[in-house]
């Protein structure tokens, strides 16, 4: 039998940004991002793998959805931060 965790936490984008994954350009702003992890039995402590991360995405103008959860890939989310950090 498989355990799996869900982690939330938050990053913060200080300037509009694009990802893999994502449609378009995503406003600057702190969004929410939910990380799936499942224990690796065949170790003798404990140790998680990454399955699956998501970020919540604010309401778009023009539409009655209120959030959107979006899969990305865990690297393109660093890759993005990086460049948000770079742009100062």
């Amino acid at each position: 039998m498989m355990m799996n965790r869900t982690t939330t936490g938050t990053v913060t984008f200080r300037h509009s940004f694009t990802m893999e994954g994502l449609d378009g350009c995503q406003p600057a702003g702190t969004y929410v991002i939910e990380m799936e992890e499942e224990l690796l039995q065949e170790l003798s402590f404990p140790a998680w793998r990454r399955v699956h991360t998501a970020i919540r995405l604010p309401q778009r103008g023009g539409t009655s959805v209120m959030e959107q959860v979006a899969t990305v890939d865990f690297k393109a989310l660093e890759a993005a931060l990086a460049v948000d950090a770079a742009a100062g």
